[in-house]
């Protein structure tokens, strides 16, 4: 029973990169598996290349004139940038941001609760937003909300800074505390 080995790749990457036959150009700047430029040649030469080196002609550079095209093994290729895509999300510090809500009425017992939890997102490196909502006739003692976040930012202040100062939206006062370096 003789089988045929057909390659199929499923590209998860953004870019979509043309291999063998998929190739439209009729001429191509060739570089072999070692990384060896061979000029301008031929697709058909260029495939025959490919195919002796039992390998997967790659159009890298489809945009250049002429194309670039790389002889290489195209599983391997794509599991390579799979993976450094992978290490450069690992990389990336995604910072969240908490939030503790109160009203200007909150006693200051139920307000230590949420300083305390505050301080613990802090010193796990999260921003924290402090937010004071005003419920009918309270947004006309502003002072109130804005004493209570001066408060906070002042018990917080060993391990936060004010990234953003009071600031009054709506019917919302918010301030923003970021961990300190």
């Amino acid at each position: 029973m003789n089988r045929i080995r057909r390659r199929v790749y499923t590209i998860s990457s953004k870019d979509d990169f043309r291999i063998n036959k998929q190739i439209r150009a009729t001429k191509v700047r060739l570089i072999d598996q070692d990384g060896e430029n061979h000029g301008v040649v031929s697709l058909r030469e260029a495939l025959e290349r490919a195919e002796q080196a039992e390998l997967d002609l790659v159009e890298v550079a489809p945009n250049a004139d002429p194309p670039v095209a790389r002889i290489m093994n195209f599983g391997k290729f794509l599991y390579e940038k799979e993976k450094k895509e992978r290490e450069a999300r690992k990389a990336q510090t995604k910072i969240e941001i908490k939030e503790i809500r109160l009203r200007p009425k909150t006693t200051d017992h139920h307000k230590g609760f949420k300083v305390r939890d505050a301080r613990r997102w802090l010193q796990d490196g999260m921003k924290v937003r402090v937010t004071i909502r005003f419920r009918g006739r309270e947004i006309t003692y502003p002072e109130i909300a804005l004493e209570d976040l001066r408060e906070i930012a002042e018990e917080l202040s060993d391990v936060a800074d004010v990234e953003q100062a009071p600031k009054l939206e709506g019917r919302t006062m918010f301030m923003m505390l970021a961990p300190q370096k």
